[in-house]
């Protein structure tokens, strides 16, 4: 199963990535819906609030909660920080706020899957009261289901000491593994929906990257910043791709639906969430979960991890933005 991801869609924001046209974004989630995909994935803080605003324009033809179904996050605060400061906050109270936004924005009375973006190193709120908050959304009616994204096991082995976790968002591909020994096996002993994330390794495995398109880059793109888009692991991710092309020719396939597939794939792993910004990126992908991968297939993609040297099994980890922005929260205290 495979769900749109609208964190491009949010515009140029300090993690963004790139300009967009609100009227394409539209048209890329109607086309998503059109072929299958019933499910959109957002947060609050993607585009500052935009990308929700933009999901709720979106989904106004459809049942939401019926027809398709609406995520979103929360715990990533812009509002009454100094400007371009965004600090992780689950602290109740703030939780109790997001939610109130999101709704507002999204258009809808109860949001389908609510989660934790990032565990909270900033405000020293207890993760037990901040679990407990999410329950009692679930309660009011205001939550259908809950989760979190970003979490490592002892987290998610707290929050399900008080409430089971319906759903975790790890970070997977076929240059970020670690989650395939962590927090899937888990995932999968508890019954909990494990929801990857940048299957397709925010566009590099799709084939359509090479040093010049990167250096092309809208100045307000992320990417041009991310350690995998400089080398040298730009050169091995590079090497990557060109081995996996011939595989995804064998299969009838393209690039984006092997890495996709390649997901789908691993043990534990019941959906993976895929980005677009124009209707063609949807088609590129929407068709991923028919792709099947024979263990033939599966010890050739294996073989191409190895020669090219791309990528980890390492445990997932913050991205260096998140890092920093704690560390500096932390030094300031």
């Amino acid at each position: 199963m495979v769900g749109f991801g609208a964190w491009a869609i949010g515009g140029p924001w300090r993690f963004g990535w790139g300009s967009v046209d609100d009227d394409e974004s539209v048209a890329a989630m109607r086309r998503a819906v059109e072929l299958g995909v019933n499910w959109v994935d957002t947060a609050a803080v993607y585009g500052l609030g935009h990308s929700e605003e933009v999901v709720g324009r979106a989904l106004a033809p459809y049942r939401v909660g019926e027809e398709v179904f609406v995520f979103t996050k929360c715990g990533r605060r812009w509002e009454g920080r100094p400007d371009g400061v965004i600090e992780n906050d689950l602290r109740p109270e703030s939780i109790r706020d997001e939610c109130e936004r999101s709704l507002r924005r999204l258009g809808v009375e109860r949001i389908d899957l609510y989660q934790f973006h990032w565990p909270d190193w900033m405000t020293g709120a207890a993760l037990e009261d901040s679990w407990g908050t999410m329950v009692e959304l679930v309660e009011e009616g205001k939550a259908r289901w809950i989760g979190v994204a970003n979490f490592d096991t002892g987290q998610l082995a707290r929050c399900e000491a008080i409430r089971h976790v319906d759903s975790v968002q790890p970070p997977l591909s076929l240059l970020a593994r670690g989650a395939r020994t962590t927090v899937l096996p888990w995932a999968a002993e508890h019954g909990t929906g494990a929801i990857v994330y940048s299957p397709m390794a925010s566009g590099l495995l799709t084939g359509s990257f090479d040093g010049e398109r990167i250096a092309r880059l809208d100045a307000n793109d992320w990417r041009r910043e991310s350690p995998q888009f400089r080398e040298p692991a730009l050169r091995q991710n590079l090497a990557l791709v060109e081995r996996l092309r011939p595989i995804a020719a064998g299969l009838g396939s393209t690039l984006p639906e092997l890495a996709v597939a390649w997901t789908l794939a691993q043990p534990g792993v019941t959906a993976a969430i895929v980005g677009a910004r124009l209707p063609h990126h949807v088609e590129g992908w929407a068709r991923a979960p028919d792709v099947e991968l024979s263990p033939e297939v599966r010890a050739e993609l294996a073989e191409a991890v190895t020669a090219s040297g791309a990528g980890t099994d390492d445990p997932p980890q913050p991205p260096p933005h998140v890092v920093a922005a704690a560390g500096a929260r932390m030094g300031d205290e």
